[in-house]
């Protein structure tokens, strides 16, 4: 498989569990949603806002135009429960033109960016791209646990289990 077919498939990966992800949180009290589950973040709210930071604010920007904005790194970027899980569907959805946008050969080079201090990074591409979704993968499996925890059901988020429904919604097309 290609790195565009990879990546793609990552980024569309994203965009489904994202949306399953939020569904999941959606029915739950303001207490459950910003309770001290002893995630990272504490809270699956703060968990959402760091998915946010991590994939939108910080690793977008580096992947589109070579830049790290200064974002704040507090827990809470965007307090709104409502405007959080549009801006996480936002930026996941951002990441399947930005990839498709690349040539092939990008994806053997490297992430040359700025940091908001000035001091220039040089990164393997690839595999940083490869980081930023499996981190968003490692937080998203951080918040099932806490529904679990919470007595709520957990999405299932399982990559297999999207290329199946990927496939099955192929299939029936």
């Amino acid at each position: 498989m290609d790195a565009h077919t990879h990546f793609a498939r990552l980024a569309r990966y994203n965009v489904w569990a994202t949306r399953r992800l939020l569904d999941a949180v959606a029915p739950l009290s303001d207490d459950e949603y910003r309770r001290d589950m002893g995630l990272f973040f504490k809270s699956i709210h703060g968990t959402l806002n760091h998915l946010l930071v991590g994939e939108h604010m910080l690793w977008y920007p580096r992947f589109a135009r070579g830049a790290s904005p200064k974002v704040e790194l507090n827990a809470e970027v965007e307090p709104d429960r409502a405007r959080l899980g549009q801006a996480l569907k936002g930026g996941a959805a951002n990441w399947l033109p930005l990839i498709q946008s690349w040539p092939a050969e990008r994806f053997d080079a490297t992430l040359d960016y700025t940091t908001i201090k000035g001091v220039p990074v040089s990164l393997p591409f690839a595999a940083t791209l490869a980081h930023v979704f499996n981190h968003g993968t490692h937080h998203r499996g951080q918040i099932t646990a806490a529904l679990t925890a919470l007595g709520q059901p957990g999405p299932e988020l399982d990559f297999a289990y999207c290329l199946h429904e990927e496939a099955t919604r192929e299939t029936a097309a």
